[in-house]
């Protein structure tokens, strides 16, 4: 596996990120990802985007969002040709981690249901699929 790294990114790398997810994340039933987007995110809490890194090679993300109450999973995503590595396994540690340092009591993770392919790491990790709640969104306008 190398000499992975799991650490906080930093603002040089959020372009570099960017170009990650447009290779190892899934893209297709979402909104684009921004610049400005993941700018306010750093800025925000320059802690929340997880990296695992490998040299100088981002190889996983995770985005462990916690809002002072809850403690949100989005953005987990591993460069394909790492795939079955135990990489999201790892990532998803260090966000819980992280929200059990604030006090968090429950993760959510934001999964596509057409995102089959991601539904065995949560499962793996002992996320289920809620069936007694809805997400319910509106796109905002400027």
């Amino acid at each position: 596996m190398g000499n992975v790294i799991l650490r906080a990114a930093v603002p040089a790398e959020l372009p570099a990120i960017l170009e990650f997810w447009q290779v190892a994340a899934e893209n297709d039933s979402r909104p684009a990802d921004t610049g400005a987007a993941i700018e306010a995110l750093h800025s925000r809490d320059p802690d929340a985007l997880i990296l695992a890194v490998d040299g100088d090679d981002i190889i996983g993300t995770v985005i462990a969002g916690w809002d002072g109450w809850r403690c949100h999973l989005y953005r987990l995503a591993v460069a394909p040709h790492r795939r079955r590595e135990g990489l999201g396994g790892r990532l998803i540690a260090a966000a819980e981690e992280r929200f059990r340092s604030f006090g968090g009591t429950r993760a959510d993770a934001m999964v596509l249901d057409e995102n089959v392919a991601a539904h065995g790491i949560w499962a793996r990790h002992g996320y289920r699929r809620q069936g007694e709640w809805s997400r319910w969104v509106k796109p905002l306008t400027r």
